[in-house]
């Protein structure tokens, strides 16, 4: 079999763990990292290192290898996904970026479905065999929060609820221009006629509704920290309402600019918070997804760290919308 190598050389920004470092540079799961290390795929100040243990400093250049099989096995999953919450109907998720949702005839890789069989997880049925439990889905480079359905009853009372627009979420997005005015956007979505892997703002598209919110520019003004409200659940909804207005999410290289090598890891767009009712107890819920590493730093790189933490506040986001907070904050944050 055919094997290529992947060879690349990345900076730590922060004292710590080799694992932790590398992780956040190359995602995937925890064990396929351990692994790179422990095979001697990883070096540091030009030796190898085989220790996960390991602490890197500041400024330190490590060297990682990854080997790339020709003829991967479709279905074989190498990630893994951040869990948020769980119970006997539904299982809401931190989705990564880079992970398909669904499987499909043109997608060779892991889905977040094969994650879902893997790990045993309970999933309903009415979506068919490639879709089992999914109720709504992210784009492949997009992460962020997700509800899985783990009975057919959970998942139609869910559905209903994106129909009457009870369930939703809202996005944060990194955008290369600062937005004129906080606002609504309006526009037919359907298939780009010139470019089919694309989406745009056509005659007879199906209706598609989305608010901007305006958070933070950059010192320098060239980029904005924007948060978005979908009212409808188009394929690319937030990126072509963007591009309607003569912007792009930083990191888009389909509908924007394809960034310079190694500057940008990945879209900066993410599923910040989801809010539901219950399907057994109709109780209202609340989740925020954690922001990814690779995001977190490109936000924390290009805006007041300061000023940050009180945008990001869930429910002073919410606010922004005239919404109502149900104050369930993110996974580990002894705050909530």
């Amino acid at each position: 079999m055919k094997r290529e190598r992947l060879t690349k050389c990345v900076t730590a920004r922060k004292s710590e763990r080799l694992d932790r470092f590398l992780h956040s540079q190359i995602g995937g799961s925890r064990s396929q990292v351990e692994q790179l290390i422990k095979k001697g795929f990883v070096k540091a100040k030009g030796r190898v290192v085989t220790k996960a243990g390991y602490r890197v400093s500041c400024d330190e250049e490590v060297e990682y290898t990854i080997p790339e099989e020709h003829g991967r096995e479709r279905g074989e999953v190498d990630f893994d996904v951040e869990i948020i919450y769980e119970d006997d109907d539904i299982l809401v998720i931190n989705k990564p970026s880079g992970v398909v949702v669904h499987p499909a005839p043109s997608v060779k890789e892991a889905t977040l479905v094969d994650w879902l069989k893997a790990k045993g997880v309970s999933l309903s049925t009415i979506s068919g065999e490639e879709r089992h439990g999914i109720v709504h889905r992210l784009d492949k480079e997009t992460s962020g929060a997700m509800v899985v359905a783990k009975n057919n009853s959970a998942h139609e009372k869910l559905s209903a609820q994106l129909q009457e627009k009870s369930m939703g979420r809202y996005y944060l997005a990194v955008v290369d221009y600062p937005l004129k005015s906080s606002g609504v956007v309006e526009g037919p979505i359907g298939r780009n006629r010139a470019n089919r892997l694309k989406m745009g703002i056509v005659s007879g598209g199906k209706a598609a509704k989305t608010r901007f919110e305006k958070l933070i520019q950059s010192e320098n003004g060239n980029y904005e920290l924007v948060a978005a409200k979908l009212y409808t659940g188009r394929t690319h909804q937030i990126r072509v309402h963007l591009e309607s207005l003569g912007r792009h999410i930083v990191g888009d290289g389909l509908y924007g600019f394809k960034s310079s090598k190694g500057k940008i890891e990945r879209i900066l767009l993410h599923a910040y918070v989801l809010y539901l009712k219950h399907p057994r107890s109709g109780d209202l819920m609340q989740f925020t997804a954690k922001i990814p590493d690779s995001m977190e730093r490109a936000i924390e790189s290009h805006f007041e760290k300061e000023k940050l933490d009180e945008i990001l506040d869930p429910c002073t986001l919410l606010e922004r919308f005239d919404d109502t907070c149900h104050g369930m904050r993110p996974k580990g944050d002894s705050t909530g």
